[in-house]
Order: structure tokens, then C-alpha cells, then sequence
């Protein structure tokens, strides 16, 4: 990375990001997509302008249609190239094109990045600022993400694979020895937004590196949408304004 070559590495800086790109295949347009009275997107820019933690924020976007809402709303847009905008692209490659912009415009990049997902609708600025917290006070830790506890239904032990002779337990043995909610150990999914390091991902780790420290949020923080089905739930969740949100 000859770019890096004079840059300053800010490290008790966090900047938030928000990767969204326009080819979404499940719902057309689905970052700009109304939940409420609003597009989807329009919920991690004001949980991102509301933080007290971050120094700025991002949107790396290859569609102009989505740069226009994030730019209306006080985000700065910076052009995803192309070869970023696939289905299998790894978030953590658009994360590093992101600070190789900001090293080349400033001579310095944040030492953090808190990646807001468009898709995950519910995130507070109380969420994004533990998170922050939480990893400065953590020097060894590469990331910070939010988790919320599994449904026991949907505890591993209970998953089951389906194959030629039929459907079966994944976990078999686990699953005798664990055969009730009681029993089982606690497990966890991930919650709705990762802090992490800016050297951790230079170096070639993903975002989520390879310690990771939690903060556990309540689990209807952690809708992420991805069909239609949950774009509908997200909408009534908000129509209906039976928790927080950032304004």
C-alpha cells in the first residue's frame, strides 16, 4: 500500500461509514426504500450525525440516486469504484479504498471506523458511542460489535441440515446433552454495527479482526433488513413507535 507511505494514523479518531452501493438484488433500490416516512438509509445518517463519537461521516456509494439522499441528509459521498460494487465484494476491501481516500486527500486516516449499515435501520448513537468507548479502552481488541442473545428456537444446537435420508439435528450429540433452553449455552448473533481498527484492516484482518469485544443490545436494535418481509416489519416497528429511536 504505497499510499500509506507519510500517512498519519489518527488512532483515537472514528469516523462512520456507510457502504451502499445501488445493485441490491432482493429489494430494487432497497437502501433508499421508505420504512416510515423515510428511506432506509436515512436512519444510520441520523444515528451517525448524533454521536458523539465520530468525527465525521461517510457514504460510498456507486449510485447517484443514494449519494443524493445521503448528501441531503449531511453525509459526504465518496465514489465506489466499480470493481467494489459486486455481490461478493468484502466490506472490508470498500472500507480500506475509503481510507486510502481520506490518506490521500488529508495525509492522515482515523484509527477506527464504525460501520453503519444502512440495512440495519435501528442502530442509536448510544450504540455507535459504547462501541467506540469500549475499543479505546481496549488497546488489544481489533473490533467492537454489538450482539443480542438467539432465540432458543434458533439456538445451534436446535439447527437441523437436510440431506438425502432426510432432516437431522447439526449438532447431535451437543444437542442431547443440551436438550433444553436450561441447558443449552448462552449463544449470541450479531447485533447491528462493528467498530473496528483502521491498522487491524491494513494489515489484512476483516472487520471484525481477530478479538472482538461485545456490547450487548436488546434484539429489536438488531433488525436487519433483507426482504421484503422484513422491510414490511421494520416499517410497522416504526409506524407503530413503540421504542427509541435517534429523533
Amino acid at each position: 500500500m504505497n499510499w500509506l507511505s507519510g500517512v498519519q494514523i489518527d488512532e483515537g479518531s472514528a469516523i462512520g461509514l456507510i457502504p451502499a452501493r445501488g445493485g441490491s438484488k432482493s429489494i430494487p433500490m432497497k437502501n433508499i426504500a421508505l420504512v416510515g416516512d423515510r428511506p432506509l438509509i436515512g436512519y444510520v445518517i441520523s444515528a451517525g450525525l448524533k454521536s458523539d463519537s465520530l468525527d465525521g461521516i461517510y457514504c460510498s456509494t456507486d449510485h447517484q440516486a443514494i449519494a443524493d439522499v445521503c448528501i441531503a441528509g449531511g453525509v459526504e459521498v465518496l465514489d465506489r469504484p466499480t470493481s467494489l460494487g459486486e455481490d461478493d465484494t468484502p466490506v472490508a476491501d470498500v472500507v480500506v479504498n475509503v481510507l486510502e481516500t481520506l490518506g490521500r486527500r488529508f495525509g492522515r486516516i482515523p484509527g477506527m471506523v464504525a460501520l453503519l449499515q444502512p440495512t440495519s435501520p435501528f442502530v442509536l448513537a448510544e450504540h455507535i458511542d459504547r462501541c467506540v468507548q469500549l475499543l479505546i479502552s481496549q488497546p488489544s481488541a481489533d473490533s467492537v460489535q454489538t450482539v443480542c442473545p438467539v432465540l432458543h428456537n434458533n439456538h445451534a444446537f436446535n439447527q437441523r441440515v437436510i440431506d438425502d435420508e432426510g432432516v437431522h439435528f447439526r449438532f447431535l450429540e451437543e444437542r442431547r446433552s443440551a436438550y433444553n433452553k436450561q441447558r443449552k449455552p448462552k449463544h449470541y448473533v450479531f447485533g447491528n454495527i462493528v467498530v473496528t481498527r483502521s491498522r487491524s484492516l491494513l494489515a489484512g484482518q476483516d472487520c471484525f479482526g481477530d478479538v472482538s469485544f461485545p456490547v450487548v443490545i436488546p434484539r429489536i436494535y438488531a433488525l436487519d433488513v433483507d426482504t421484503a418481509d422484513d422491510l414490511d416489519y421494520a416499517d410497522y416497528l416504526v409506524r407503530r413507535g413503540s421504542f427509541t429511536l435517534n429523533d
